[in-house]
């Protein structure tokens, strides 16, 4: 294959294996966390029909078409996941009856957008999600958790500080009936863009809605409430605008209960900003965006939020509220930046071999040690001892292993530190901070 044929793809991250070490440990973590909140793993299938892409949102764009290489008219009705969370309210409605709820579940999976590829951004990228979801209806409190879930998992990982922005489209939506608005959504998703488009700019949007340059003025000065730098009392803040209605009462006062009870994880700092809207029209409560210090152009790592009628079969409704992460947009800068493990390989211990005629012998030794889990590999070739030595600096393996000969028993050398002393492979066992790759902090 010439190196023409295999140029490099933009949009579609591959790691090295010490950076690949990186993604699986973060991923471990991530299963760990969610277990430990008592949430289920699934997998659901890469395509869905294309009617169920498209009910939700203006995605339209950003969908990858699955077709055959000698395709007819009907093997354009598929397409690969934008997001998990569609699929799973199609696999929420097709199993409901084999489901225990509320039903808690957790999925880590590829997902695939027609984006332009640029800086946190990509075609193909891995998703981490988690969410609750009930028959009919879904207690307010699982908000709340989900939130404080993800800020734990966030504050296990091995990034920088993040600060998990929410908000609730109950106030948003209040808000704009409360100023006589007909149509909230649409305004929900001009005042989305203010992260992108400057002020002026969104006003002109809010303008062209129909909105009056009062209604306009008051959509974009609620947006400007956030206690990152404002008020601690936010919803003073807004009663203060002077617009009123119910859903904006409830709105309120779920928000701040989600706010309090998120606050508390180690390096997650939980602020509400109403800037937050969400694109996607299926949400309809609480919202969450997440970004990362120091790299806040990446935009949001983590987002999500309450959807209620998202997954109906016509006579259930299955209303649930999750979060999801984007695993690749969050490690692939912090890797181009030198986020990285210990070892290129899993091996914890390189056996060493004397000369051909004894490779067996270290084979032998070899499933002595993975037999009690402790990952090895033989070397290569017989060189100079000191060769295999360099060969097992060069891939990160802490420890060679010198099968007994002559006289002499057997040897393991910590290659760290030079410490060398005789061991015996059937109960011989590396620190348990050695076993496995470790991120360099």
């Amino acid at each position: 294959m010439s190196k023409a044929s295999t140029s490099k793809l933009s949009g579609f991250p591959e790691f090295l294996p010490s950076e690949r070490h990186v993604e699986q440990l973060v991923l471990d973590e991530l299963r760990r966390v969610f277990e430990l909140h008592g949430f289920a793993s699934i997998e659901t299938r890469a395509v869905e029909p294309m009617d169920q892409l498209l009910r939700k949102g203006e995605i339209d764009k950003e969908l990858y078409v699955l077709r055959r290489l000698h395709a007819t008219e009907g093997d354009a009705g598929l397409g690969l996941h934008f997001d998990l969370t569609v699929p799973f309210a199609r696999y929420v409605i097709e199993n409901a009856g084999k489901l225990q709820f509320p039903f808690r579940r957790y999925q880590i999976q590829k997902v695939w957008r027609g984006e332009r590829p640029q800086h946190g951004r990509f075609r193909e990228f891995t998703q981490a999600d988690i969410d609750i979801v009930a028959k009919d209806e879904l207690p307010f409190h699982f908000d709340v958790e989900v939130a404080q879930v993800m800020a734990d998992a966030l504050a296990r990982l091995p990034i920088p500080d993040t600060t998990m922005q929410i908000s609730n489209r109950k106030v948003l939506e209040g808000f704009y009936l409360g100023l006589g608005l007909t149509d909230p959504l649409t305004v929900m998703q001009i005042v989305d863009k203010l992260d992108k488009v400057p002020r002026d700019d969104v006003h002109g949007m809010l303008a062209e809605a129909g909105l009056n340059d009062e209604q306009a003025r008051a959509c974009l000065d609620l947006a400007g409430i956030n206690t990152a730098d404002g008020p601690h009392d936010f919803a003073g803040a807004v009663r203060e605008l002077g617009v009123h209605h119910p859903t904006l009462d409830a709105g309120l006062d779920e928000l701040e209960q989600v706010r309090d009870a998120a606050q508390g994880a180690d390096s997650v700092d939980v602020v509400v900003d109403l800037r937050i809207a969400r694109g996607l029209d299926y949400y309809t409560g609480t919202v969450f965006e997440t970004r990362m210090r120091g790299y806040e152009q990446l935009g949001s790592i983590c987002s999500g939020g309450r959807y209620d009628t998202l997954a109906s079969d016509g006579r259930n409704t299955y209303p649930g509220v999750g979060i999801s992460l984007g695993v690749s947009r969050l490690l692939v800068p912090l890797i181009a930046d030198g986020l990285t493990s210990d070892r290129s390989v899993p091996s914890a211990v390189l056996v060493a071999v004397v000369d051909e005629a004894t490779r067996d012998q270290s084979n032998k030794i070899a499933h002595a040690l993975r037999s009690r889990d402790i990952p090895c590999e033989v070397a290569a070739s017989a060189q100079r001892f000191g060769k295999q030595i360099r060969y097992a600096e060069r891939r990160g393996i802490p420890y060679v292993w010198f099968p007994e000969s002559g006289e002499g028993g057997h040897q393991v050398k910590d290659i760290r530190t030079g410490e060398q002393y005789p061991a015996d492979p059937h109960a011989w066992t590396p620190p348990a901070t050695d076993l496995r790759p470790r991120i360099k902090e």
